[in-house]
């Protein structure tokens, strides 16, 4: 017989459709070291949009957000502005919290009119007498004063365009622009003095447009052949694009950013969705092509390390917003980050620790730990699927690994399994399905973090009489459950 226990009353009770609890959220969309930068960002996001809000994070960072928003809204919200371009790719929904100042933009005051200044009085004046009837009425003139010199400004430094494509048909201009915005969603088309389209982004400052072309070839964001062409020889806008925002390239001369360890770049990567492989701290094809991805979406800097070193500080704040800390289950011996503001213990049965939804939060949590191999790995997931905890889930089978997921219209649903020195152990998470961008970051989070700190407590104990799937009376085999767990 095989080893895994097939559990009888394992099926949780029912979760309600609308189970989750109802709070205002923020679309975060950026972050800021200092108050004078913080205001300038912000003042910028109010051009495009009418409820911009900062507010304080650690380590004098301020950050930037649209809202507050009921979740369903701020949900829909950031969908479409990330279909659209118009905020950054890995932008994520926040709990509101408190600390928000509205920001609103004012226009500078209109200039006060000029009025003459006082004449000082002279201390000694020489006196003209105007004529000789009336010397001694005679009027003081005061020196006349030169003319304070006026500044000179400096000059607007040349702007330039990031030419990416051309064409000399119209109808084929659209196609590429089409296209290119899927990546660049700033483009626009200019008709050249030639004739031609050009699919182009910009103005640019020279120094900040050089670096970002560099990046963007690196990334193959952008064709070998781009290049910056000055603004006076961009033609005539025929399709407007947006200005593009792109962070400042390091200072010449300065000391170069150290690049953060490799395992610490591939957890944040992963986070932002750019990563499905191993987080062994090795620098391979797929955390190289995940680098670049990322930054071409996050626009932080055209520098790797400094590029990498925001995404962590962004991935940082979110797992201390979403309350992630460390749970250490000695029913399983296992350890891992979750929001445990989101879950609260329920039971433990045989090889399995259940935590469910805390205040309506519609989350649940099942951890896994049973001596076995493959095919006890294999049992664990037709359990989970007979159960109902990923239903119709799609798998991902390896050799000492599998992967769930599914979904129904309530919940979004992952699970993992490893088998690691003789032991199956993994997790189910489960999570409301409206909130998919949360799910799958959390699961990440407990996958790269998932360790063993103890043996189950199980171990201590004869383990109870292995009961095959064969045995499960029709009734129960047939039963499907489409609702995560909950507490009673």
């Amino acid at each position: 017989m095989r080893r895994f226990a097939y559990i009888f009353g394992a099926a949780l009770p029912l979760l309600g459709a609308t189970g989750a609890l109802a709070e205002d959220v923020l679309i975060r969309i950026e972050a800021k070291r200092g108050s004078q930068v913080a205001q300038s960002s912000a003042e910028r996001w109010s051009a495009k949009f009418n409820d911009v809000v900062t507010f304080p994070l650690s380590d004098g960072w301020i950050g930037i957000g649209l809202g507050p928003l009921p979740r369903d809204e701020a949900t829909n919200r950031l969908r479409q502005l990330k279909a659209g371009g118009a905020v950054p790719g890995d932008s994520f929904l926040a709990p509101a919290g408190r600390n928000l100042t509205r920001f609103a933009g004012q226009p500078l005051p209109a200039a006060a009119a000029a009025t003459p200044a006082p004449v000082t009085p002279v201390t000694n004046p020489t006196t003209i007498p105007l004529n000789t009837a009336a010397a001694d009425s005679a009027q003081e003139v005061a020196p006349v004063a030169e003319p304070a010199p006026v500044p000179q400004s400096e000059p607007e430094p040349a702007k330039f365009y990031l030419r990416i494509d051309s064409t000399t048909d119209r109808a084929k201009a659209d196609e590429i622009l089409a296209k290119w915005r899927e990546t660049l969603p700033e483009v626009g088309i200019w008709t050249l003095s030639n004739g031609r389209y050009a699919i182009a982004m910009g103005p640019l400052d020279e120094t900040v447009g050089e670096a970002w072309l560099a990046a963007f070839r690196r990334a193959g964001a952008v064709p070998k052949d781009a290049f910056l062409a000055p603004a006076e020889e961009i033609g005539d806008v025929t399709i407007p694009g947006t200005t593009p925002e792109l962070g400042a390239p390091p200072v010449e001369g300065t000391t170069p950013v150290a690049m953060p360890p490799l395992e610490d770049i591939q957890r944040a990567l992963r986070w932002a969705g750019h990563y499905d492989g191993s987080i062994d701290g090795k620098d391979g094809p797929m955390t190289q092509t995940a680098i670049a991805d990322e930054i071409v979406n996050l626009r932080t800097s055209p520098d790797t390390a400094t590029a990498m070193i925001e995404l962590i500080r962004r991935r940082e704040a979110w797992r201390s917003e979403m309350g992630l800390t460390e749970l250490r289950d000695t029913h399983t011996g296992l350890a891992m980050p979750v929001p445990m503001d989101k879950l609260q213990f329920d039971r433990a049965e045989r090889a399995l620790s259940i935590y469910g939804p805390k205040d309506g939060s519609g989350a649940a949590l099942i951890l896994f730990s049973q001596t076995g191999g493959q095919q006890e790995m294999l049992d664990l997931a037709g359990l989970v699927t007979a159960l109902g905890w990923v239903p119709t889930p799609t798998r991902q089978i390896h050799k000492g690994t599998i992967t769930l997921d599914g979904r129904n219209d309530t919940h979004i649903s992952h699970a993992e399994a490893r088998v690691i020195d003789g032991r199956v152990q993994g997790f189910v998470l489960i999570w409301p399905e409206r909130d998919p961008l949360e799910q799958r970051r959390i699961s990440a989070e407990i996958a790269d973090n998932l360790t063993r700190f103890a043996p189950a407590a199980a171990e201590a104990v004869p383990e109870t009489p292995v009961i095959a799937p064969a045995a499960i009376p029709p009734a129960a085999t047939s039963q499907r459950v489409e609702t995560p767990p909950t507490t009673p």
